[in-house]
């Protein structure tokens, strides 16, 4: 029951997770010290609420509207959910942050336009390989759960459904 009413808000919490090791890595690779929490803030809460309001409306909701009956489609959007909103969106997100923190600070000599693309590809690849555990976590919690999800749906089904035979009614 727990499982069912709090399992989106424990990938969420750990899409947060995801969001501030981003954070982290990123004012790291920049060697940036001013605004911690300025920058920490908005890494934590916008994961969490976006990664909750996602598995809400297109795994949860979807499921027990009886819109998704198979339990593969449930487990693959689950994991989609939990890799893309709950790892690369931090990712994502902790990139123009941390860029603008490195800009407004000069903590990082940052390229002209010319070579920006390359420079922030390289400087997010170290980040993006120590991210990648905390991506696979992602995946499989929401692997986990939506197959749990899944398997309250098919319980709640069977309670649905008359437990008596026809024939049995006759005699």
């Amino acid at each position: 029951r727990n499982l069912f009413n709090h399992g989106a808000y424990f990938l969420a919490g750990n899409s947060s997770l995801c969001g501030l090791a981003a954070n982290n890595f990123f004012r790291r690779t920049l060697n940036i010290t001013k605004a911690p929490f300025i920058s920490a803030l908005p890494m934590a809460v916008i994961p969490f609420l976006s990664t909750a309001a996602v598995y809400e409306a297109f795994l949860r909701r979807p499921l027990f509207l009886g819109d998704l009956n198979c339990e593969v489609c449930a487990v693959v959007r689950g994991g989609l959910i939990g890799a893309v909103v709950g790892g690369l969106y931090p990712f994502l997100l902790a990139l123009p942050v941390n860029a603008s923190l490195a800009a407004r600070y000069s903590s990082a000599p940052l390229p002209g336009k010319e070579n920006l693309l390359r420079f922030w590809h390289r400087a997010s690849q170290p980040v993006f390989k120590k991210m990648s555990f905390g991506i696979l976590i992602q995946v499989l919690t929401g692997i986990y759960l939506a197959t749990k999800h899944h398997g309250i749906y098919l319980k709640m089904l069977q309670q649905i459904k008359p437990s008596r035979d026809p024939e049995e009614l006759e005699a």
